[in-house]
């Protein structure tokens, strides 16, 4: 891959985690692969300053701001670190800030709280507005929240300026993230990630009593602004937010680099002592004075460091395999180890990804294995300590049918997940559910992943053909239902059951199958049971049915599950009859692509003219596209047709077509 490719590949591959940690609060790698990924671009971005980008994720903070809570501009702005993850980087940092400060420095050390970090504002000492981060310069307004946090003082005590704005961490307690876990599970609900995004996601509820639910506190570790007051250097602006009734992060004044060398390893050592989470060290220059002369880039101070640990790593045995079915009907192998101490919690589970994964360690039940916690995140084993496996010790397998339901477990052709095919899989209730009635399936109006959840929470749903069962009166019972909103919920599935064929069979979830194929199948068909009556052959036949597709079709129609879903559907009188009829052939084998507005069709209308005389529709033009519709405000579709020589019509020229 040429540098400037991969530029663009790592910029879009870190702009989509910032979009899971900062945003989402759910991070899917851990901390130190992000960061291998962010040294990679900053590497190849100094190498080719001709890639130069503003808008890089190098340039930038992380997050955004929510629409959901009211936009706040930062008055200083909120900057990230530059992150070190050796003594060696520490060193070059050191005496970068030897040469640029000949008359000497001192360092302040703080550990690195791992939490959301916030602004806080005040005047007259009364809090009045509390912002996150966001994207260094515009945050989310989460003031009604932040009221709720247990450790930010409401009113400052003591000589406070007139203004003030400081910057803290919030964060959960280990203990506080422990007991909710433990009470969720009690309740079967799903076990919060790890205290920072437990935290963050308090942070970002709607309902401030949720936040207060959470118990969060606040650690403050740096003075923004002051209005009516002078501080010398960081040390003394932290003493007096502690008189002003802070909790501020624990500092200490170091005049070498061996000196703040031996604490930093010092807050790595004792990391289980404190009640929040760290993960690492921040190393600053003391003097106020001397930071304003050596200033920022464009997304961090220059007069600090963040010396981030490594993951730790500890031994522990496998006492066995369990295999969990997810929502989508993946199943992830989990290793049940011996309780091991990790970033701050007990560790019991360790994930083992998939088949694949557990071959490449060849992971065995009795084996002693190095486990880490990604990130802080998941517990996840690293390699096995094969000196140590006991006698007798067998390659694990995943099953080959479903731990839930039973069903043929098949894997995907793309891919290493391996997944049950049940139709009535409990473990993928909800989304089957979901999905049958969503917009472009049954398109049943009212019944939404809440409501589903409700259903079957009260025992009243099991399956997607059981919504063809329900009854207003028990539909009524649930909580915010009501009457009304439970014969609206009746009339919809009642509508639904002449959705017709095509949005039946993207309803029924075979994979691959979604609403253009079933179009397809649906017109070539005609009806449900001359579709299920079909070979592979037969179905390899039609346009757009591969071979891969075809034999999903075939060996979903022969599943159990699926024949009493379809048993069920038939007797409730759903339509098996295809509602999109082919008026004649006139299209065939001819590719429209519709672009801009129409003056009187919508794209819909004339994609369903269109395949109603045996024509198909795409959403790109290439050279196999043979006509492009287009209508007012066509954009790079039809300059692309333009280009290729393509015959581009507009809807008098398509009307005198259909006529």
């Amino acid at each position: 891959m040429d540098a400037k490719r991969e530029i663009e590949a790592l910029r879009a591959e870190i702009l989509e985690h910032n979009r899971h940690y900062y945003d989402e609060d759910a991070p899917v790698i851990s901390d130190f692969e992000y960061d291998a990924l962010m040294r990679r671009l900053e590497e190849l971005e100094a190498a080719h300053p001709e890639f130069y980008d503003p808008d890089s994720p190098t340039q930038r903070v992380g997050g955004t701001a929510k629409s959901s809570f009211a936009p706040v501009q930062h008055e200083v702005p909120l900057e990230s670190l530059t992150d070190v993850f050796s003594f060696e980087e520490l060193a070059a940092f050191d005496e970068r800030m030897a040469a640029a400060l000949p008359e000497g420095r001192e360092y302040c050390v703080e550990p690195k709280i791992d939490g959301l970090s916030m602004s806080l504002e005040y005047e007259n000492g009364v809090f009045v507005r509390g912002a996150t981060r966001g994207d260094g310069v515009t945050g989310e307004d989460v003031t009604e929240n932040l009221r709720t946090v247990r450790s930010l003082p409401k009113q400052l005590r003591g000589s406070f300026p007139e203004r003030l704005i400081v910057r803290g961490e919030v964060y959960m307690s280990r203990a506080v993230f422990e007991e909710l876990n433990e009470k969720r599970a009690e309740r079967g609900e799903q076990l919060l990630a790890n205290p920072r995004n437990a935290a963050a996601g308090s942070m970002r509820q709607q309902d401030p009593k949720v936040a207060a639910s959470r118990r969060l506190d606040i650690i403050v570790f740096n003075v923004q602004r002051a209005v009516g007051r002078e501080f010398a250097t960081h040390a003394e602006s932290l003493d007096a937010l502690a008189e002003y009734g802070f909790d501020v992060v624990p500092h200490t004044l170091c005049r070498t680099m061996d000196e703040c060398r031996a604490r930093i390893e010092a807050i790595g050592d004792g990391r289980d002592a404190f009640p929040y989470g760290i993960d690492g060290a921040v190393i600053k220059i003391n003097s106020l004075a001397q930071r304003e002369q050596l200033g920022s880039t464009a997304k961090a101070p220059r007069w600090a460091v963040a010396y981030k640990y490594p993951p730790e790593v500890k031994e522990s045995v496998v006492r066995g395999i369990t295999v969990q079915v997810g929502r989508t009907g993946v199943l992830t192998p989990k290793a049940v180890i011996e309780p091991v101490r990790l970033a701050g919690t007990t560790v019991t589970n360790a994930t083992l990804h998939n088949q694949d994964f557990i071959d490449k360690l060849d992971v065995r039940i009795g084996d002693t294995v190095l486990v880490r916690k990604a990130g802080e995140i998941i517990p996840e084993v690293l390699e096995v300590v094969k000196s140590k496996r006991p006698e007798g010790a067998v390659p694990f397998r995943l099953p080959d049918r479903c731990p839930e339901c039973g069903s043929p477990i098949v894997r995907d052709e793309d891919g290493v997940a391996m997944r049950c095919t049940g139709a009535e899989c409990p473990a993928q209730r909800l989304r089957n559910i979901v999905h049958f009635a969503s917009r472009e399936a049954m398109d049943i109006e009212g019944l939404g992943t809440a409501v589903a959840e409700s259903l079957i929470s009260a025992g009243l749903l099991t399956s997607p053909a059981g919504i063809y069962y329900l009854r207003a009166g028990d539909i009524a019972r649930l909580d915010r239902m009501g009457k009304k909103s439970a014969e609206n919920l009746i009339n919809a599935i009642e509508r639904s059951k002449s959705a017709g064929l095509a949005r039946l069979l993207c309803a029924f979830g075979i994979r691959q199958v979604g609403s253009k194929a079933g179009k397809v199948l649906a017109q070539h068909f005609g009806t449900l049971d001359e579709l299920m009556a079909a070979t592979e052959e037969e179905l390899q036949s039609i346009p757009d049915i591969g071979a891969v597709t075809a034999l999903f079709i075939r060996e979903w129609f022969s599943l159990e599950q699926s024949q009493h879903q379809i048993r069920l559907l038939r007797e409730a009188g759903v339509s098996f009859e295809s509602a999109e009829r082919v008026l004649d052939d006139r299209f065939r084998g001819m590719t429209f692509v519709l672009t801009g507005t129409l003056p009187t069709y919508t794209r819909d209308e004339a994609a369903a003219l269109i395949e109603a005389r045996g024509g198909r529709t795409s959403g790109s033009v290439s050279k196999k596209t043979r006509i492009v519709l287009a209508g007012e405000n066509a954009g790079s579709k039809l300059t692309k047709a333009q280009e290729l020589g393509i015959r581009v019509i507009g809807e008098d020229e398509f009307r005198a077509m259909l006529e």
